[in-house]
């Protein structure tokens, strides 16, 4: 079994700023905040976590082939 990457980086689509951010393991995580504009970016439809939708690595349990939560927003 290959080891879950917990490091993605967020790169918000309104300014393009990229960063590095540590996921969590017991949650998904529905919002982010941008810290240059602040916008606040939510999943994409189909995925269930903002890092499946902005990150550079999908959430731990999409990584471990299992579904992730509850499927977001």
């Amino acid at each position: 079994m290959s080891s879950i990457e917990l490091e993605s980086v967020i790169t918000c689509p309104e300014c393009g700023t990229a960063t590095r951010e540590t996921m969590p393991t017991n949650a998904c995580q529905w919002f982010y905040e941008c810290s240059a504009c602040h916008a606040v970016l939510k999943p994409l439809p189909g995925d269930c976590c903002v890092y499946c939708s902005y990150g550079t690595v999908k959430c731990p349990p999409i990584q471990q082939g299992s579904s992730c939560c509850s499927g977001g927003v």
